[in-house]
């Protein structure tokens, strides 16, 4: 799309939204009603872009994807007037008598790049809040998954005008030429890298940015836990969609003692959900494109390789694979590895445990397997990420009443539900006032003695 045409749509929206900012939440509610009805009706247009891309597994798709986001829109259709409404807060004496309260109003042209590892769900589910939010949309979808982008376009050009939600194709020019554009608020989901490059283009505008990003997710294992049902839940939460989930345990971190006896537990769990030969499994996907199969590849070399390993660049099958002790300076310590390969670490000590996790620290979710309260609170306490699980993986993702998001290098703000209201709405204060008192010392001349007046304030 050229600029000049992005520069209209931007123009459009912007006409859009001066008309309708005040627009009745109902009204929002309606839109989000009929967005769920069309949804229902093409759910198996849904699920069949998501194989054709991912070939994602019919459960996934549903589980992971289309569920999240019918669930999202019940939650805001059920709750959006009580969000919406003006919060009254405690007035302070120094201004009495008044009445305070919040108004939540939207910020106005919001752009939202989203992902292609879960192209339906991280597309729609931020787009959802910022609509319920009063706000228009631009949504650039990621280029690696086109079916999904065709069938997001044919869903929210059915629901809402063009001047309220655009969906704009395009790869990474398309993306430059949208950052040049001055917006009103930006979303990104992606990588580190290129959340750095939205974050400038942000900054250039003071424009208030949410980055959705990833990093080293660790999964710590001291050997207090049924080590195969613990395995059992590393190796879901691993290689659902083929790894390429921004949450997904990127290394298990287990105590010497324990490690190999986690490992054979892995190994076993990894042939129950996908038999010997995870290319057969129906249950098993695919890696996006060949750039990033590639650079999985890259990653392998060198490394101690224990089970797995197998691939086939034409079919972009990439078996689940485990690593044992790579190096830290390995690119499979270093970088995120986002796709179905797990390293396997050991320490001894506490002091080694920490150590590894203050290299790699900031992760987007942060994943503990113990019964010890003492060194769960240990680890919870004293590193930060953006959200943990105690014995399980990924599932803090699915609970709307939490918020979601990163910390530091994984990212900043968080959304779902009335956090997703609350990121997409700028809190205005008001204060209403009457007229029949007045505090006469406010005013000059002002009192000649400040000791009685600092006595009377420092206890309002």
């Amino acid at each position: 799309m050229k600029s000049s045409m992005i520069a209209e749509l931007k123009d459009s929206q912007q006409k859009f939204f001066s008309k309708h900012k005040n627009q009745p939440p109902k009204v929002r509610i309606q839109y989000l009603k009929k967005l769920n009805k069309i949804l229902e009706e093409k759910e198996k247009e849904v699920h069949e872009a998501l194989f054709q891309d991912l070939k994602k597994p019919e459960f996934e798709s549903y589980t992971s994807e289309f569920l999240m986001v019918q669930k999202e829109i019940k939650s805001f259709v059920k709750n959006l007037m009580e969000w919406a409404a003006p919060k009254r807060v405690s007035g302070s004496l120094l201004n009495f008598p008044s009445q305070d309260f919040l108004l939540s109003e939207p910020y106005g042209t919001v752009l939202m790049i989203s992902p292609w590892n879960y192209p339906f769900q991280l597309a729609m589910v931020p787009l959802i809040g910022a609509v319920a939010a009063g706000n228009t949309v631009v949504l650039k979808p990621s280029e690696s998954a086109p079916q999904t982008s065709k069938i997001l376009i044919e869903i929210l050009g059915t629901v809402f005008p063009k001047e309220w939600v655009s969906v704009v194709e395009g790869g990474p020019k398309v993306a430059q030429t949208l950052l040049q554009q001055q917006w009103d608020y930006i979303f990104y989901t992606g990588s580190t890298q290129v959340g750095k490059i939205v974050a400038k283009a942000a900054a250039e505008f003071l424009t208030p940015v949410t980055l959705e990003l990833g990093g080293k997710s660790p999964c710590v294992v001291d050997g207090t836990t049924p080590l195969q049902k613990t395995a059992r839940r590393i190796v879901w939460g691993k290689f659902l969609n083929c790894g390429q989930t921004c949450i997904a345990p990127d290394y298990i971190l287990v105590k010497r003692e324990h490690k190999e006896a986690l490992t054979v537990a892995v190994v076993k769990e990894i042939e129950n959900a996908f038999g010997t030969d995870a290319k057969n499994s129906k249950d098993y996907g695919r890696i996006i494109h060949k750039k990033h199969f590639d650079k999985l590849e890259a990653d392998l070399k060198n490394q101690k390789v224990i089970y797995g390993g197998q691939r086939d660049s034409k079919t972009l099958y990439f078996g689940p694979t485990v690593v044992d002790s790579p190096s830290m300076e390995s690119s499979l310590i270093q970088d995120e590895i986002f796709g179905p390969i797990l390293p396997i670490l050991s320490y001894d000590t506490l002091e080694d445990m920490e150590a590894v996790l203050t290299q790699l620290k900031n992760p987007l979710a942060f994943y503990v397997f113990s019964t010890n309260k003492r060194f769960i609170n240990r680890l919870i306490r004293n590193f930060p990420f953006g959200g943990a699980v105690v014995n399980d993986a990924l599932i803090h993702f699915t609970n709307t009443n939490l918020p979601f998001g990163g910390v530091g290098n994984s990212g900043h703000g968080a959304y779902h539900g009335k956090y997703s209201f609350d990121l997409m709405s700028h809190k205005k204060p008001v204060v209403k006032r009457s007229f029949w008192f007045d505090l006469p010392q406010r005013y000059a001349p002002y009192p000649k003695s400040l000791s009685l007046l600092k006595n009377i304030l420092k206890r309002l």
